[in-house]
C-alpha cells in the first residue's frame, strides 16, 4: 500500500493527540501534519511523545484559514483529512455558542472548500483525474439527541435531534460533509462515537475533573440527580475504529464507534472513587506526591460529591448501536470500561506535570 500523509485538524485536542500517537505507532511509514490553533483544550504538550518522529510535523494555525489548508494540503502533499478539530464541551456551548459555530461549522466548511478546490478543481483544471484522497469527518452520538431508558441505541439511520448548540453545531457540519460527497464528489466517510475517555483528556471533562478533582481535595460536582447515562469509549479503541474506516470503509457511509459500556454518571463517580481510595491504599508514596489528596489518602474520596443543578437541557441518555461498524469494518472494542478507567487513572497519577498546569490556579 502507497504510504499517506494525514493532515490532522485538532491533533493537539485530547481524541486527535490519541489519534496521532495510534497512527504513527501502528503505521510508521505515514507521515502526519497535525493542524491545530492551540486554542484552551489543544496542548502541545500532548504531542511530546512523537515530536521527535521524522514523520511528524505540528503546524500551528487555524481550519478556518482556507488559505493555509489549501497551501498545506498542495505542499506536503496530502492525501487524507481526519477532521478532529472542534469545540466540544457542552456547557461551554449553552454560555458561548459563538466559537461552536465558528469553529465546528465555518471551520469544516473551509477544509471542505480547501479539499474540492485542491484535490478536484486544480486537477480537473489541468485536465487531470483528481487527486486520490479522503476526507473524514470525526462527529459525536450527541447529534442524534437523547434516549428514554428503554429505547434502542441510535443507529446511523436514526434521524438527527441535537438539543444543544454544541451538538446543533456537529450536525450542521456532518451535514456539509454529506453534502460535498454528494455534490462534488468528494470522497468522504464519517464516524459518530460515544464519549471517550483516556490518557491526555483535558481537565474540564467529566472523568479527569473527577479525578484532579479528588488529588486536590476539591468537590466532585454531579449534575441534577447524577443518573444521566453516557456509552463511553476508550480512547484508542476509538482511534482503531477511525483506522478501519479509513482502510475499508465505504465511500459517503458513515459509521458509529461506541463502547458497548453504558453508565451512569454517578457511578462513573463512585468507580473512580473507589479506584483512586485503592491506589492510595496499596501505594503508601501517593500521599507524599499528592499531600492536598485528604479524602483519598484515608479512602473517602466519595465524601467529596456534591449534587449540583442540572445543566440546561440535558440529555438524559446517549447510547451507540455499532452493529454496522462491527459487522462491515470487523470492529470490537479491545477495552472494558475496568481495564480502560484502571489504565486512565494510573496515567493521570503520574502525569501531574501535564495536567497541573492545565488547572486554574495552579
Amino acid at each position: 500500500m502507497t504510504n499517506k500523509t494525514l493532515l490532522v485538524t485538532g491533533g493537539a485536542g485530547f481524541i486527535g493527540a490519541n489519534f496521532v500517537h495510534y497512527w504513527l505507532k501502528n503505521n510508521p511509514d505515514d507521515n502526519v501534519v497535525v493542524l491545530d490553533a492551540l486554542t484552551y483544550a489543544g496542548n502541545k504538550a500532548s504531542l511530546d511523545p512523537v515530536q521527535d518522529n521524522s514523520h511528524f510535523e505540528f503546524v500551528h494555525g487555524n481550519i478556518c484559514d482556507t488559505a493555509l489548508v489549501e497551501t498545506l494540503l498542495r505542499d506536503k502533499s496530502v492525501d487524507t483529512i481526519v477532521h478532529f478539530a472542534a469545540e466540544s464541551h457542552v456547557d461551554r456551548s449553552i454560555t458561548g455558542p459563538d466559537a461552536f459555530i465558528e469553529t465546528n461549522i465555518i471551520g469544516t466548511y473551509s477544509l471542505l472548500k480547501a479539499s474540492k478546490k485542491v484535490w478536484i478543481e486544480e486537477p480537473k483544471g489541468q485536465g487531470k483525474d483528481p487527486v486520490p484522497h479522503r476526507f473524514h469527518h470525526v462527529s459525536t452520538d450527541e447529534v442524534y439527541g437523547t434516549l428514554g431508558p428503554d429505547e434502542a441505541a441510535f443507529t446511523e439511520e436514526t434521524a438527527y435531534a441535537p438539543n444543544s448548540p454544541y451538538s446543533a453545531s456537529k450536525a450542521a457540519s456532518d451535514h456539509l460533509v454529506r453534502a460535498y460527497h454528494h455534490t462534488y464528489g468528494l470522497e468522504v466517510t464519517s464516524s459518530n462515537c460515544s464519549n471517550n475517555y483516556g490518557p491526555y483528556h483535558f481537565p474540564e471533562k467529566l472523568i479527569p475533573l473527577i479525578i484532579t478533582n479528588i488529588l486536590n481535595d476539591k468537590p466532585l460536582p454531579i449534575y441534577g440527580d447524577g443518573q444521566q447515562i453516557r456509552d463511553w469509549l476508550y480512547v484508542e479503541d476509538h482511534a482503531r475504529g477511525i483506522e478501519l474506516v479509513l482502510k475499508k470503509g465505504r465511500l459517503g457511509e458513515n459509521y458509529n464507534i461506541g463502547g458497548n459500556n453504558e453508565w451512569a454518571n454517578i457511578d462513573i463517580v463512585k468507580v473512580v472513587c473507589k479506584l483512586m481510595n485503592e491506589a492510595f491504599e496499596t501505594d503508601s508514596a501517593l500521599i507524599q506526591k499528592y499531600p492536598n489528596a485528604m479524602k483519598a489518602s484515608c479512602g473517602k474520596s466519595e465524601d467529596l460529591v456534591t449534587y449540583v443543578t442540572d445543566r440546561a437541557g440535558h440529555d438524559r441518555r446517549y447510547a451507540i448501536n455499532a452493529t454496522k461498524t462491527n459487522n462491515e469494518l470487523s470492529y470490537v472494542p479491545t477495552e472494558s470500561f475496568e481495564t480502560g478507567i484502571a489504565v486512565t487513572i494510573d496515567w493521570y497519577l503520574n502525569n501531574q506535570q501535564w495536567w497541573a498546569a492545565l488547572i486554574d490556579g495552579s
